[in-house]
C-alpha cells in the first residue's frame, strides 16, 4: 500500500508512564506504531504528550506530536468516551483530563469531513448503534473473535520480538515463590473473582496488584495495590500461573486483553475461565478452568512439576496459541483496512 500520513489518537503512554492510570496499551501500542513507521507510514499523535507532561519522558525525537489539526490521509483513534468528572468538566478545572474534547474536535474536524477514519474499539464503549459505524469512510476494529457486525477483528497484538525470544525450557526453570497471582483492577471483574480466584485464594500463595477499592468481601486475598508498569512483567515472573478474568462484555465476545501475552512471556501460565467465548483459541485446552476448584488442581498440578520438561512443554504450547496475534500480522490487518479505505 502507498505511505500515510496517519493521525494517532491515545489517551496514554508511549512508555511506562505513571502508577496511577489503568492504560493497559503500554504493551503494545508503541510496538505498533513502530511497525507502522517502519512499513512507511508518518504516523504523528494528536493528544497531549503525556510521556513528557505526566512521566517526564521526552520521545520527541522517535515520535511526531501535535495539538494542531496537520493535513492527514487517515485518522486512527484508540476510542474514548464519557467519564463524569473527569473528561466531562470544563477545560481546565482540577482533575480535568482533555481526551474526550480533543478526540470530539479530531471528529469534527477529519471524520465528518470525509477522512478516512479507524476507530479502534479497545473497550468496547462504542455503541453498536452509534452512527459513526455507518459513515461510509469510518472503520471499526475490535480485539473480539465475534465483533461487533460491521467491525474487523484485530486481535490484541503481541510484539514480535517478545515472542520470538520468549524460551520455554528458560521460563520453567525460574524460580517461582508465587503459586497465583492477577495484575489487573477490579472494574467489573467482581463475579469472575469470585467464581475463579478467590476461592483458590484459600488454598495457595497468591498475589493480586491493581486498583482493588471494594474488597470487604474477601479477607483471605492478598491485595498490595496499585503497581507500576514494569513491575506487571516482574510479578509475573514470580508466579506459576495467573487467571485471565474479563469483564462480561470482553467475555461474551471473546475480547481477550495484554494480560494474556504478557503473562505467558513471563513464564506464568494462563488459565482461561470456561465462560469465555473462544477461550480455547488462545490457550491449550488443559488451561481451561470451570471454577476455583479447577484452578486450585491445575495450580497444585503445576506445583508438582514446576522446572520440569513437562512444565516447559505446557509453556510451549502456550506461547504457539499467541502465533495469531502477532503484532506484524495484526498491524497487516489494519494497513488492510487503511487500505480499503483509502482507495474508496
Amino acid at each position: 500500500m502507498r505511505r500515510l500520513r496517519i493521525g494517532y489518537s491515545c489517551w496514554g503512554f508511549l512508555g511506562p508512564g505513571v502508577v496511577d492510570t489503568p492504560d493497559g496499551s503500554r504493551s503494545y501500542r508503541r510496538p505498533l506504531l513502530d511497525e507502522l513507521q517502519a512499513a512507511g507510514h508518518r504516523v504523528t499523535l494528536l493528544q497531549t504528550n503525556r510521556d513528557l507532561t505526566e512521566a517526564g519522558l521526552d520521545l520527541r525525537e522517535h515520535c511526531a506530536f501535535s495539538d494542531a489539526l496537520p493535513e492527514l490521509d487517515v485518522v486512527m483513534l484508540e476510542w474514548r468516551w464519557q467519564l463524569p468528572g473527569r473528561n466531562t468538566t470544563p477545560c481546565g478545572s482540577p482533575g480535568h483530563h482533555c481526551d474526550l474534547h480533543r478526540q470530539t474536535e479530531l471528529i469534527e474536524h477529519y471524520t465528518l469531513a470525509g477522512v478516512p477514519t479507524v476507530i479502534w474499539d479497545l473497550d468496547r464503549q462504542l455503541r453498536a448503534d452509534d452512527p459513526l459505524r455507518r459513515l461510509p469512510n469510518v472503520r471499526v476494529c475490535e480485539f473480539a473473535t465475534r465483533p461487533t457486525p460491521g467491525a474487523t477483528t484485530m486481535l490484541c497484538p503481541v510484539p514480535d520480538h517478545l515472542l520470538d525470544k520468549a524460551d520455554a525450557y528458560l521460563l520453567a526453570k525460574m524460580h517461582r515463590p508465587l503459586s497465583l497471582v492477577y495484575v489487573g483492577n477490579q472494574y467489573d471483574r467482581d463475579e469472575a473473582f469470585d467464581r475463579y480466584f478467590a476461592d483458590a485464594a484459600a488454598h495457595v500463595e497468591h498475589r493480586v496488584a491493581g486498583k482493588w477499592t471494594r474488597v470487604e468481601r474477601w479477607p483471605h486475598v492478598n491485595f498490595t495495590g496499585r503497581c507500576s508498569f514494569p513491575d506487571v512483567d516482574a510479578i509475573h515472573r514470580q508466579a506459576l500461573a495467573t487467571v485471565m478474568l474479563l469483564r462480561p462484555r470482553y467475555a461474551s465476545v471473546g475480547h481477550i486483553t495484554q494480560r494474556l501475552f504478557e503473562a505467558l512471556l513471563a513464564g506464568c501460565l494462563p488459565l482461561m475461565p470456561a465462560d469465555v467465548v473462544d477461550g480455547h483459541h488462545f490457550v491449550p485446552q488443559d488451561l481451561i478452568v470451570a471454577n476455583g476448584r479447577d484452578v486450585v488442581d491445575r495450580v497444585e498440578y503445576l506445583q508438582r512439576i514446576a522446572g520440569t520438561l513437562e512444565h516447559a512443554g505446557h509453556l510451549w504450547r502456550a506461547l504457539q496459541h499467541l502465533q495469531p496475534m502477532r503484532l506484524s500480522r495484526q498491524a497487516a490487518v489494519l494497513q488492510e483496512v487503511m487500505s480499503d479505505l483509502t482507495a474508496e
